[in-house]
């Protein structure tokens, strides 16, 4: 077999530019502030406390930091390095990889790491199929142990960028006597011993939902120890409070998500260091297609087509976004701009086109409820599902009604073809374009989005692209899947996000990449 090198492909993957502002280094400014206390603001929650489930960003971002993958992100690259496993092979076909384990490692709670933990792990999740298990099922067909300290993915097929895929929460290693084989794990409590037991630079020492999080760093932990002993993550209900919050000096650092007026004065306030993310996050609308009245795709098109993604930029985020065509994002390869060819901005005549072809008119309008969730992705949804509203219904053609759950409610009722169409948002899982594709539009992945659009030709290209090492294969692939979207619309992109971090000034290390992946223990105090 031969040594792959690590994961060359993803070096071109993206041209998306990194964090602005000062990251200055230096292990005597570090050493000052071991045992600090950094506190950290948000207005995310966390969803289900295990990564068979998990699949929302901030959670994703808490396994990160105190669990780890075989493979795991360079902190603010793209660049795949070794993680709990210090090297694998692949064969020559690519559909079997071999990882070697790194040796005498312990779980937080002291049990030991071996490669029987991680065939247990990805048994669970593809015995548990709950979300994020697609991300496995999709490409793994079974995981051999071959001893202690080597285990084997066998794969459905070759697959390029399975090392990216390695290094997200859902193949994460778990204790087998932490997590019930059975079940998902809900909360902390539902755990033996009632604490996660993980791999990672931290651990979860404390939670309380909705209130707090206390991160510590983790004795077992085999890399360098973090440079901030403890952290602690406070949630806050709403984004004014939260800005107060840092400008009063009870925080350290805020992200996500502040209103577009915070982020306005905060970056014009020179008592605080701003760190602008632009990378891979987008928001758009999900259309359940196999039961509700948009399994008609002439009226996903004149959804979409009346989506009119400058004006929302400019009246809900002051034009700190940017408009999006596809749903895969500006600045990662094979993006292309069908949307706006193909559809338009409040392309009211197009819309009532196809309106009136499927039935209706003025005073018979298409009715049905648009669904947001009011506090997961910050104060401005709630302003921008009523501009949507307005926008759709201009084409006279159209009566909506704004309905809205919170985090967990909102799952529920996608997952129960509850909402005929919704709001949501997407970080990578992988950065790769078929993550903005697949996940949304397989036959398998679109189950767990709550949209249900199956189509064997599309599958038979996700499987092309999926299996193939050719850049220009997978090229005339994405291209060809980005121009049936705008027919087919599953999802109608809206636009592409900036994150910003806001720390006060001797905050240090917010290294975050393209990748969007937030380490923790990058972070230190100057003095």
């Amino acid at each position: 077999m031969r040594k792959l090198s690590i994961f060359a492909l993803a070096a071109a993957l993206l041209a998306f530019g990194v964090v602005s502002g000062a990251f200055a280094s230096g292990s005597n400014e570090a050493a000052s502030a071991q045992q600090q206390t950094l506190v950290y603001a948000t207005t995310d929650k966390v969803s289900d406390m295990d990564p068979a489930s998990a699949y929302d960003f901030h959670t994703w971002e808490i396994f990160q930091n105190i669990d780890q993958g075989l493979l795991q992100y360079k902190p603010g690259t793209t660049e795949i390095i070794p993680g709990l496993a210090e090297s694998y092979t692949v064969n020559d076909k690519g559909d079997v990889y071999t990882f070697k384990l790194r040796k005498g490692l312990k779980f937080s709670n002291g049990d030991a790491f071996n490669a029987q933990a991680v065939k247990w792990s990805i048994d669970r999740v593809m015995k548990l199929n709950a979300d994020p298990a697609w991300l496995v099922t999709s490409f793994v067909k079974s995981v051999d142990v071959v001893d202690d300290n080597t285990v084997r993915f066998n794969l459905t097929g070759p697959t390029s960028y399975f090392p990216s895929l390695v290094a997200t929460p859902t193949y994460f290693p778990l204790d087998p006597k932490n997590y019930p084989a059975d079940k998902v794990a809900k909360d902390v409590s539902e755990l033996n011993g009632g604490a996660i037991a993980g791999l990672g630079p931290y651990t979860l020492s404390s939670f309380k939902r909705d209130e707090e999080a206390v991160f510590k760093a983790n004795p077992n932990y085999y890399g360098p120890a973090p440079k901030i002993s403890q952290i602690i993550i406070r949630y806050f209900a709403d984004a004014t409070t939260m800005r107060l919050a840092l400008e009063s000096g009870e925080v350290d650092l805020v992200y996500k998500t502040l209103n577009p007026s915070d982020i306005k004065d905060l970056e014009a306030n020179s008592k605080f260091t701003t760190n602008k993310l632009s990378g891979p996050y987008i928001r758009y609308v999900c259309f359940e297609t196999s039961e509700s009245v948009f399994k008609d795709n002439r009226l996903r098109q004149a959804f979409a087509a009346l989506i009119n993604r400058p004006d929302i930029n400019q009246k809900v985020f002051l034009g700190q976004n940017s408009p999006l065509y596809s749903m895969i994002p500006q600045g990662m390869i094979y993006h292309t701009d069908d949307f706006k060819t193909a559809l338009g901005d409040g392309n009211i005549q197009l819309a009532q086109k196809l309106l009136t072809e499927a039935g209706y008119s003025k005073d018979k309008p298409l009715t049905f409820d648009l669904w947001y969730t009011p506090s997961h992705y910050g104060d401005t949804e709630v302003n921008m599902a009523e501009v949507l509203k307005n926008q759709l219904e201009a084409s006279g053609m159209m009566k909506v009604t704004l309905k809205s759950a919170e985090w967990a409610t909102y799952k529920e009722q996608w997952n129960k073809k509850q909402m005929p169409v919704f709001l949501l948002g997407w970080y990578p899982d992988y950065v790769d374009p078929d993550d903005y594709t697949a996940a949304f539009a397989s036959t398998e992945g679109s189950k767990g989005m709550g949209i249900y659009f199956s189509n064997p030709q599309w599958d038979a290209l996700f499987q092309k692209e999926q299996t193939s090492t050719d850049p220009k294969v997978r090229e005339q692939v994405f291209k060809e899947v980005q121009q049936k979207w705008t027919v087919q619309v599953p999802t109608a992109p809206i636009y592409q996000g900036n994150l910003y971090v806001f720390t006060k000034p001797n905050v240090k290390g917010v290294n975050i990449g393209p990748t969007l992946i937030f380490n923790y223990d990058q972070l230190y105090f100057s003095k």
